[in-house]
C-alpha cells in the first residue's frame, strides 16, 4: 500500500487529494495545523515550517498543498517548499508540488510565461511570480524526486469531478473546445495518478479538463 502525506490538507486541494487518495485504497496522513478536517486515516498536527525529516520518514510520497495569498506571506510559497526538499533532501519520498498556471509558457521557446502575457490579471500577478520563483527554485534541487504539478488557467475550487484530464508538459495547452479549465477535484484525480502510475522525476507537468 502506498503511504502518502499531505502538507496543508485542510485547504480545498488538500482535501480532495485526501479524499481521493482515501478512496483508492492508501494509506494517508493529512499534515495540518489544527484539528484534520480530512477524512484522512492518521495526522499530524504541526505547522509545515516546524516539520522534521523524522515526521515525513518512509512516506513514498509527500504531497505539497501549501498556499499562500497575501502580499507579506507570498514569499513561504519559496521557504515552505525550500523546507520540505530540506528534510526529503537523499531520500526515496517523492515531492508532489500543487503548482500554479503562470509559470506556464505560452511559446515552443520557452521564453514567455503565461503571467507575462497582456491579458492574465494583475490581480493575480504576484500570486504566480511567487509560485514561478518557487518552481525555478526547485528546478535546482538534485537531490529531492520532485514533481511540479501546474493546473490550468482556469483552475475551479467547485468544478465538476468528471474523472477525465489531459496531462502536458511546460506549455499551457487548450483542450479541443479551446479551454484552459480543470476543477480541484480532476486536479486530485491527475496527483494521486502520478504517485500511484507516474514517473516525471525532476519535472513540471500540468493538467487540464479533456
Amino acid at each position: 500500500m502506498t503511504s502518502i502525506a499531505v502538507v496543508a490538507a485542510n485547504g480545498k486541494a488538500g482535501k480532495l487529494i485526501v479524499k481521493e487518495a482515501v478512496d483508492r485504497g492508501f494509506d494517508v496522513t493529512a499534515v495540518v495545523r489544527g484539528e484534520n478536517k480530512t477524512n484522512a486515516q492518521h495526522a499530524i498536527i504541526k505547522d509545515l515550517f516546524d516539520l522534521t525529516a523524522d515526521d515525513l520518514k518512509g512516506f513514498d510520497a509527500v504531497v505539497d498543498a501549501f498556499g499562500a495569498w497575501t502580499p507579506d506571506t507570498l514569499s513561504q510559497h519559496s521557504t515552505s517548499l525550500k523546507h520540505l526538499a530540506d528534510i526529503l533532501s537523499g531520500t526515496d519520498t517523492r515531492l508532489i508540488v500543487v503548482g500554479g498556471a503562470g509559470s506556464l509558457y505560452v511559446d515552443p521557446e520557452h521564453k514567455t510565461q503565461l503571467v507575462d502575457t497582456p491579458d492574465f490579471p494583475d490581480a493575480f500577478k504576484p500570486l504566480a511570480k511567487a509560485q514561478g520563483k518557487a518552481l525555478a527554485e526547485l528546478r535546482e534541487r538534485k537531490d529531492v524526486r520532485w514533481t511540479f504539478v501546474s493546473p490550468a488557467a482556469d483552475f475551479q475550487a467547485d468544478g465538476e469531478r468528471t474523472g477525465k484530464y489531459i496531462l502536458a508538459g511546460e506549455e499551457l495547452k487548450l483542450n479541443d473546445r479551446g479551454e484552459s479549465i480543470i476543477s480541484y477535484a480532476d486536479y486530485a484525480i491527475a496527483i494521486v495518478d502520478e504517485i500511484a502510475e507516474g514517473n516525471h522525476i525532476g519535472q513540471r507537468i500540468s493538467v487540464m479538463r479533456a
